[in-house]
């Protein structure tokens, strides 16, 4: 309000108008409001549509993933049929002790190894918050329809200022800002836990190539880290992310509150 009535005072328009103070002041307040929400919704509808991209073709690409490594999670019939082979080489060569001491793997007594389990785990985990991400986008959008339409309502030019004052201080009480913020930080867990599942999958297979994927999954954490720092000592720090946005939002309701 104090924001309006610093305008009204400056504006020259206003100051020609015929009108009474009162509706000069709901008509430079209706024009303020309309440049601050243009440019609100603007920027968190741009926000979900890269959230419902990201998050979809990510989800299609970890899915895959997960497919990929589906068969460790079962027994493989040809293990048996291979160990009962080599047994059969073994007593037709005349090595009777060899092919009996050789074991023979079973369905009843088969299980995944630990470290199988905790790669589908962090693989599901990923996969999981991508479509809560890509849930939440979709939320985050019709919140958005929501309060475009009915920010206003109907009444003469008072009530609807009144309205529109209203719902925007649901915004910042309820911190939409920060539950709409949360969902691109979700697909960045996502992403990292992708790629650690990743990087242990494919060391139990060939750790020189895993390599690779955990130098590459570490510089990205570390580069974002650090440019979350950056954000949290300078705000004006143009590597502005989600949840710098957060943080910081955090730390301020925590020095009000103290």
């Amino acid at each position: 309000m104090k924001q309006v009535l610093d305008v009204l005072q400056d504006s020259t328009i206003a100051s020609k108008s015929g009108k009474d103070t009162r509706s000069r002041f709901w008509g430079v307040y209706k024009r303020v409001a309309e440049e601050h929400d243009s440019e609100f919704l603007e920027r968190y509808t741009s926000d979900m549509d890269i959230v419902l991209v990201f998050s979809g073709l990510f989800s299609a690409v970890s899915t895959s993933f997960i497919v990929a490594m589906e068969p460790n999670l079962k027994f493989d019939p040809s293990d048996t049929t291979n160990a009962l082979l080599a047994q059969l080489v073994q007593i037709g060569l005349g090595n009777l002790a060899t092919a009996s001491s050789a074991p023979v793997p079973l369905a009843s007594t088969w299980s995944p190894s630990e470290m199988t389990i905790w790669i589908q785990i962090i693989a599901y985990a990923s996969l999981s918050m991508s479509l809560l991400a890509a849930f939440g986008a979709v939320l985050g959008k019709q919140w958005l329809g929501y309060y475009k339409s009915n920010r206003y309502g109907r009444g003469s030019q008072e009530e609807r200022g009144k309205r529109r004052q209203e719902m925007f201080d649901g915004i910042v009480t309820w911190y939409f800002d920060a539950v709409v913020q949360a969902f691109p930080v979700l697909l960045q867990i996502s992403l990292l836990l992708f790629g650690i599942a990743l990087a242990a999958n494919i060391w139990t297979e060939q750790p020189s190539i895993a390599w690779v994927i955990i130098a590459t999954t570490g510089f990205g954490f570390l580069f974002y880290s650090l440019t979350v720092m950056a954000c949290l000592i300078s705000p004006s720090c143009p590597f502005q992310t989600p949840i710098s946005t957060i943080l910081r939002m955090l730390r301020i309701d925590g020095k009000i509150i103290l």
